[in-house]
């Protein structure tokens, strides 16, 4: 059977989308441990403050970095989806 396509759409599809949303989380954690990590081999004392703030910093920088990756890594393959189309529909 021929089954109906569906239209291109710069949506990317929702498994997508929840594969980048996981990644940006994993990617804000490992920021955050990595953030708390050099804190905490740098720190003597009492340091809760310092650790939570580098845990925050790390955390929101590698989220971050992770989000533009993600974003591009969707627009690339809404692009490669709408040149194969392109391509089936000048083959046939």
């Amino acid at each position: 059977m021929n089954t109906p396509e569906r239209p291109l759409s710069a949506l990317p599809s929702p498994r997508a989308r929840a594969a980048a949303f996981v990644a940006v989380l994993l990617g804000g954690f490992a920021g955050g441990l990595i953030g708390y990590t050099l804190v905490k081999l740098q720190c003597h004392g009492s340091c809760d403050i310092a650790l939570g703030v580098g845990m925050l910093v790390g955390a929101i920088v590698a989220a971050g970095g992770m989000s533009i990756v993600a974003v591009l890594v969707l627009r690339a393959v809404g692009e490669w989806r709408q040149i194969e189309q392109r391509e089936r529909a000048r083959h046939s």
